[in-house]
């Protein structure tokens, strides 16, 4: 075992939580504070086919004993889990803040909260679940959720307590234990959930954690023929690969794969509010995979809209996320930064229109300006590929059939945001444009019940209330021949 180390004022484990026990490897890797590169935080437990192998034996042994607990008494651990959570938010934050320089008021505030939250509307929905029931062809039946078998969790560096928790609750909700792989960009607030777990009494296996690099450890998991169910968040290329794997076991996958969602304004919307909510896209460096980064105006407000815009875009401050006035996180890591960077340099070469921004907030730094281009044309790389960064895009429409056209013209769809003060057109609007969520005249409202995910290159399958539960769960149909039992 590694000795802890802090961050902030947290002591944090490097090591791996395997079968209730930290479990550490002989190699490591560093993670640092994308606030200031040259801040170590610590040296973290590199996972390999050992790893993987220790982490899934665990999963396993511990599977039949959880699955045979009935959702009850499954949900007092995970209540237990959730007081933990809601206990503990600053430390968390604290973390997460220095590890992947998300906003620490935001952590407090909303996303660590959410956190608790997951595990606590799964809990209940597995304990409220009711079995189908009917009486058909002579025979009573009933549809039973069994638990499917050791699940494979591995999340992104963006948002990573609150997206771990997201996929891991209705996985143990349903029955199934966890290996859960966070992001090695950004591992540290898991490792604090697995102090959590701990503290919770989880039995051992019911919920282990591993630490490493994607192809020297998650390969290995994801090939593993004695895990049932695979869900991951991330990019389209990972993705193909982990769905080989999983087709070769016949292993059901998930996969949320990011998006290059429109924002679609409409000439009778609130357009100072739009504005509003185009500038806001630019929060956490617009590091989130639902923001609407094609910004679409009907043309004949849209001088209207771009000035607005601008004026709320000035009002960002890149600095220390722990500072409340700060509303521009850093970018994750140099190696993103030098990504995003490369996306604004070839659309300059492209011919495309830098409005504002395009460069670094200061040398050394990992702030991007916040920056809009208005594109050359529909098929410039900066409207069909997903950048992940603080960079728009701006493009105009005559015609409603115009804009949903435009708004429907990537390979992605993951969400949308439409703005009208038209409830006919919402509607309409609504179900046009290609995304797993839609917004009108407002962002980010989340009902935990409802489906999440992508269509095309955005993702595979469903996650959310029931949806979820289903997908961590094995169905089976039990009939019975009415008057042959007693």
């Amino acid at each position: 075992m590694r000795d802890r180390f802090t961050v902030g004022h947290v002591s944090v484990s490097p090591d791996h939580y395997i079968g209730g026990e930290r479990v550490s490897s002989p190699t490591t890797f560093e993670t640092r504070s994308p606030m200031d590169w040259s801040m170590l935080l610590g040296n973290i437990s590199r996972g390999d086919a050992d790893t993987a192998e220790q982490a899934v034996a665990a999963a396993e042994a511990a599977f039949p004993a959880w699955a045979a607990l009935s959702p009850k008494e499954r949900a007092a651990y995970m209540h237990r889990l959730a007081d933990l959570i809601d206990e503990h938010k600053k430390d968390i934050a604290t973390v997460e803040c220095l590890d992947m320089a998300m906003l620490q008021e935001s952590l407090e505030l909303r996303l660590v909260p959410r956190g608790a939250l997951n595990f606590r509307n799964y809990a209940d929905l597995a304990v409220e679940h009711e079995e189908r029931v009917w009486d058909s062809k002579g025979t009573h039946n009933r549809v039973i959720r069994m638990p499917a078998g050791p699940a494979v969790i591995i999340t992104p560096w963006n948002a990573p307590f609150m997206l771990s928790t997201w996929k891991c609750a209705p996985a143990l909700a349903a029955g199934n234990t966890v290996i859960l792989k966070p992001a090695e960009w950004s591992p540290l607030s898991a490792s604090v959930l697995a102090d959590l777990i701990d503290k919770a009494g989880f039995p051992p296996g019911v919920f282990n954690i591993v630490q490493g690099l994607g192809s020297e450890l998650g390969n290995h998991l994801v090939n593993d023929p004695r895990v049932k169910r695979i869900s991951f968040t991330g990019s389209v290329p990972t993705a193909r690969v982990i769905g080989r794997a999983a087709a070769e076991n016949i292993v059901p996958f998930t996969a949320e794969l990011g998006g290059k969602s429109c924002l679609l304004v409409f000439a009778d919307a609130d357009i100072d509010a739009a504005a509003k909510r185009a500038a806001g896209q630019f929060d956490d460096s617009g590091q989130v995979c639902m923001a609407g980064t094609r910004i679409i105006v009907e043309e004949s407000v849209a001088a209207e809209f771009e000035a607005l815009f601008h004026k709320y875009a000035d009002q960002h401050v890149m600095g220390d996320s722990r500072d409340a006035d700060t509303t521009m996180s850093a970018m994750i890591h140099p190696v993103h930064v030098d990504r995003v960077l490369g996306f604004i340099d070839r659309a300059r070469a492209n011919g495309d229109d830098i409005v504002r921004g395009g460069k670094l907030y200061k040398e050394g730094g990992l702030w991007v300006e916040p920056t809009l281009i208005k594109p050359k044309s529909n098929q410039s790389e900066v409207v069909q590929s997903e950048i992940f960064g603080p960079v728009l895009t701006f493009q105009t429409f005559k015609t409603e059939e115009e804009g949903v056209a435009l708004a429907n013209s990537t390979v992605y769809g993951l969400s949308g945001i439409i703005y009208t003060g038209s409830r006919e057109r919402a509607e309409r609007v609504g179900r046009a444009v290609r995304g797993g969520t839609v917004w009108v005249n407002t962002f980010l409202v989340r009902d935990l019940t409802a489906p999440f995910g992508g269509i095309g290159q955005s993702g595979l399958g469903r996650e959310g209330g029931h949806y979820a539960l289903e997908f961590h769960s094995d169905l089976k149909t039990l009939q019975i021949l009415e008057g042959s039992t007693s």
